[in-house]
């Protein structure tokens, strides 16, 4: 069996806690930490609060890379918080993630620049010290949920310092996948993949082979289940749902690299480069259509 053993997930929390109760879902309890960034702390109410965020991320990053450590960094829901809590996370000596996660984020065009230039420099010194950071590309479709018409993405997804985590639909029968598109689903309300082009960073050179991204990063990189009804089981302060969202693709992806970063014993850092650099058909960087319906920090 695939472990990540020896290596820490880096989760990115701004609201809600989880509960050492919830953890019996037939598999072996991950090793799960708290770790408290401008009195931000372990907060656990509400099954219907941000505890389900909290716990997705958990649960779906533990169950893809069995023995990694689990590090949760709780702080306030701030620009300044979310700052903070990516450089603790950055530079903690004593967890040592190699991979961090986020599912929080917000339409591009909601962000002071100020706050968009101070948390993407975060996320820049992470992929300098090696540390991939994952991030949730939005649930709101093309728009992003801003209802002027236009399209928008979401941050920080659209850094270029991240991987931008996107949705897909999946479908499967007796454990064999038979169907995997791209998950947009709007019509029937029921979310839509974020993507598109960043209006406030431009292409990064490994996309410079994409005619579409010419204008400006494009987002996402990669993607993975995340359309609700084929979601994932989780255990929420003692509830049972399925959930679904990019806010779980994020984790997913943490997981798998913290995979790959124990069996090469080393980490793995902005991936980018490599994926649109492999040889055979390049990794789609656009989705048509478009976290877990989280708002920007106020």
């Amino acid at each position: 069996m695939a472990s990540a053993a020896g290596q820490t997930i880096a989760l990115i929390e701004l609201g809600g806690g989880y509960r050492a109760a919830d953890k019996s879902l037939g598999i072996a309890a991950p090793t799960v930490v708290a770790v408290p960034v401008n009195g931000g702390k372990n907060s656990p109410s509400t099954a219907d609060g941000a505890d389900g965020e909290v716990m997705l991320d958990i649960e779906v990053a533990a169950a893809v890379a069995p023995r990694a450590k689990i590090a949760v960094y709780f702080a306030p829901n701030t620009d300044q918080g979310f700052v903070d809590a990516i450089t603790t996370a950055t530079h903690d000596t004593k967890n040592k993630p190699t991979v961090i996660s986020i599912s929080w984020g917000a339409p591009e065009s909601s962000w002071t620049a100020q706050a968009r230039s101070a948390l993407d420099t975060a996320c820049k010194a992470a992929a300098a010290l090696g540390i991939t950071v994952t991030v949730a590309a939005g649930d709101n479709g093309s728009a992003d949920g801003v209802g002027d018409g236009a399209n928008h993405v979401d941050f920080p997804a659209s850094s270029p310092n991240v991987l931008a985590c996107g949705g897909t639909k999946l479908v499967a029968a007796n454990n064999t996948i038979t169907s995997e598109v791209v998950w947009n689903e709007s019509a029937s309300n029921e979310g839509a993949t974020g993507g598109g082009i960043s209006t406030a960073f431009a292409q990064p050179s490994w996309q410079a082979g994409i005619a579409a991204t010419k204008s400006g990063r494009g987002v996402p990189d990669v993607s993975g289940d995340a359309d609700p009804t084929t979601g994932y089981q989780i255990l929420v302060d003692g509830q049972t749902m399925v959930i679904g969202g990019t806010s779980a693709v994020a984790p997913l992806w943490a997981g798998l690299i913290a995979l790959a970063n124990a069996k090469n014993k080393s980490a793995a850092g902005l991936l980018q480069p490599k994926l649109y650099g492999a040889k055979g058909r390049k990794p789609s960087a656009i989705s048509p259509q478009a976290t877990t319906e989280h708002s920007k920090p106020q």
